[in-house]
């Protein structure tokens, strides 16, 4: 007699089995590789996407939520591409916009997580004072997921100047502005125009030309793009759950981003 074999996440769609079941195996066979290649760094990333890949599940469980499988799915890929792709495959650095395609995400998923914060304790039958309106709601997600978004630069600048990863990617530039170089001292800019090279004079007076064409700038721009796109990706979904709540949670593109109460999917006679 044939076993039927169970999925990998009992009660989930099988869409949701299947990828889950793809990017764990993917991620074996890349920690198998790299510990072959005694590259420990990214053994530790690969266990890390493990563990992150059952954050969701935890959630579930602990907080007595359901996660709609769309919105695991992409967290999984979103896992799967920053740290596995992004990290150890460095499409951070083969791919420029990479980065920029993640942090759109990010602000998109923090702003449903934020969102869904706010629906779980607007729908409490414990909580029956007060009623958030669809805007309160709009913009509570749009601040989490801003928040959570300068909490991450936070947190790659203090890695950039304690342990000198360079996760905040730096820019090339051909015109600068600052007040450092004003001959008087005082708060004029001075602006200089075609920078072509950086010229590194060492403390021995030796001087190494970098041909970057151009001036490097460290960080500043990468942060300030990653933190626009974040507001993207959070103005997107903060509109969707505005017309989701107005419509009293009919949409359904914004149903399957956002978790709900697992009584929600039992018939009213046996919700708490």
């Amino acid at each position: 007699m044939k076993r039927e074999r169970k999925p990998l996440r009992p009660g989930k769609g099988k869409w949701l089995n299947f990828i889950y079941g793809i990017l764990r195996l993917s991620v074996f066979l890349v920690l198998i590789a790299q510990f072959f290649n005694r590259d420990y760094e990214s053994v530790f990333l690969c266990i890390l996407t493990l563990f992150l890949f059952l954050v969701p599940s935890i959630l579930e469980r602990r907080l007595r939520v359901v996660v709609p499988d769309t919105l695991e799915i992409i967290i999984l890929l979103f896992i799967y591409a920053a740290e596995i792709l992004g990290e150890i495959r460095a499409y951070y650095i083969q791919f420029p916009y990479w980065d920029t395609m993640l942090h759109t995400l990010n602000g998109f998923l923090c702003a449903a997580i934020g969102f869904s914060l706010v629906d779980l304790l607007n729908r409490s039958t414990k909580i029956s004072t007060f009623s958030l309106s669809p805007v309160y709601m709009a913009v509570v997600a749009f601040c989490f997921s801003m928040t959570v978004g300068v909490m991450w630069e936070f947190f790659e600048c203090a890695m950039d100047r304690f342990f000198l990863l360079d996760m905040q990617k730096d820019a090339i530039m051909n015109t600068i502005s600052s007040v450092m170089l004003d001959p008087a001292g005082g708060n004029t800019p001075v602006i200089i125009q075609d920078i072509a090279d950086v010229i590194i004079v060492h403390s021995d007076g030796a001087q190494q030309a970098l041909g970057l064409g151009g001036y490097l700038d460290v960080g500043i721009w990468d942060t300030m793009k990653d933190l626009f796109v974040n507001f993207i990706g959070a103005t997107v979904f903060s509109i969707i759950g505005y017309f989701y709540v107005k419509q009293r949670g009919k949409g359904k593109l914004a149903s399957s981003f956002i978790p709900r109460r697992r009584e929600d999917l039992l018939p009213t006679k046996d919700r708490r």
